[in-house]
């Protein structure tokens, strides 16, 4: 009985299988007759462009389902629009032309796929030459000016005009075509590419007169010399963010920055720079050679004395450099750039000359207001320093610690219950006149 009923489910199961496969196979085959006749001229079209098509198609047996336009270039399909069929009748569309780089002018194939609901298709396809556009010009746009690129060659334009080191824009072409599709050339991942708005950001060793150029068929553009430059000495490049230069400045020189754009935004280090009322600027410290780095990121100049090629360090007879090590300070702020107990970022301060040495910092931004902890040292490093011994004050605010009054000897500290009043700007002054184990510090407020 048992081996019966086991036969039988079998068979059961079986027919319900082979009926499930004849469904299916009813399902999907293909029937009916779909149609499909093309209404517009097709026979040519620009990169870039869109081409607006209208089709009439049909279908007497079964309701139909999509129309499909799709581009080939060569074997490969670069765009493709689909169009729900509710009926039979006339449909519009249009399909995109890509503007791709380094494709010359030649043919591509339009092929149109109709398809009814029973997944039976219907296909029609032609051929297209396709040109890329003659642009009569180009236009650079900055963020303040546009500039007219004029064509110097097939595919090729440039501007020639008095530029800074930097030009950051992006390149717009003129609507051409049936569809007047807008076109710009942008900055992605690095290289420049169709369809973006993002700045370019060209670049050359030097300001004045140049050309900026692009190609628009190979997307080549230049140039491309990234050149940041304080009084004509171009800044070399450290990283992303940081480039430097070294260079000789003397005291009262007018000093120009080239290749900085958004100078205006920059914080400019009152110790080493004096900016007057019509934004331009000049050196304060003392005649001698400066490393000067860029900081991209936190928009200041770093300055550091120099001797030589390395940086200076605090001679016997008072000249040279003194820096600054610890913490509660920082350029061009305590909350983003804290100098601490790292080494290489030790603050150098400006050489006044006569063996007088300044920083000046505003109370709550570049020194806390409340509590400091920093030294003077003879060099960016350890090594020589300025103990407890060495430098006196008369401040009433500051003092010099010992080892036993809260600071270690040479370091300085706020004394108790008093405060440096934010937003008040303070200067600090070594003075070394009487030798560098008699150092005087005077801090005046402004």
């Amino acid at each position: 009985m048992k081996r019966y009923l086991i036969h039988t489910l079998l068979g059961a199961i079986a027919i319900v299988m082979v009926s499930s496969c004849k469904e299916d196979e009813k399902y999907v085959y293909q029937v009916g007759d779909p149609k499909i006749e093309l209404q517009s001229d097709l026979s040519s079209a620009h990169f870039g462009d869109s081409l607006a098509f209208q089709v009439s198609v049909s279908d007497k047996e079964v309701a139909l389902s999509t129309l499909k336009a799709q581009l080939y270039f060569t074997d490969e399909q670069v765009t493709e629009t689909i169009i729900r069929t509710k009926g039979n009748g006339e449909y519009k569309g249009k399909i995109y032309v890509p503007f791709l780089k380094n494709v010359p002018n030649g043919k591509a194939t339009l092929k149109f796929i109709l398809e009814n609901i029973s997944q039976k298709k219907s296909e029609q396809s032609l051929d297209i030459d396709l040109s890329r556009p003659d642009f009569p010009y180009l236009t650079l746009v900055t963020g303040t000016k546009s500039y007219r690129m004029i064509k110097t060659a097939a595919n090729q334009y440039a501007v020639k005009e008095s530029f800074p080191f930097a030009v950051k824009g992006y390149i717009q072409a003129p609507k051409v075509g049936a569809e007047d599709n807008a076109m710009s050339f942008g900055w992605v991942d690095n290289k420049v590419d169709f369809g973006s708005t993002a700045e370019i950001p060209f670049s050359n060793s030097v300001s004045g007169v140049y050309s900026i150029a692009f190609n628009t068929l190979s997307y080549e553009a230049s140039p491309f010399i990234i050149a940041y430059a304080m009084n004509g000495t171009v800044l070399s490049r450290l990283d992303d963010t940081h480039f430097k230069a070294e260079l000789t400045i003397s005291k009262g020189s007018a000093v120009t920055i080239d290749g900085i754009e958004d100078l205006q935004d920059w914080w400019i280090d009152p110790d080493f720079f004096i900016t007057s009322a019509d934004g331009s600027i000049s050196f304060n410290g003392s005649t001698g050679k400066y490393r000067v780095t860029a900081d991209l990121g936190l928009k200041y100049f770093a300055v550091e004395a120099m001797t030589g090629n390395d940086l200076a360090t605090l001679q016997e007879d008072g000249t040279g450099a003194v820096w600054i090590i610890g913490e509660g300070i920082g350029k061009p702020k305590v909350s983003n750039n804290q100098v601490g107990w790292n080494t290489d970022k030790a603050l150098c301060m400006v050489p006044l000359g006569n063996k007088k040495y300044q920083v000046t910092v505003k109370a709550g931004e570049s020194i806390n207001s409340d509590n400091i902890n920093f030294k003077f040292f003879h060099q960016k490093g350890w090594g020589g320093e300025f103990g407890g011994t060495d430098i006196s004050t008369s401040s009433d605010i500051v003092f010099i610690g010992d080892g036993d009054n809260g600071r270690d000897s040479g370091n300085l500290g706020i004394k108790t219950d008093k405060l440096l009043e934010a937003g008040k700007t303070y200067t600090f002054t070594l003075d070394l006149t009487a030798g560098n184990k008699k150092a005087v510090l005077k801090i005046d407020t402004k």
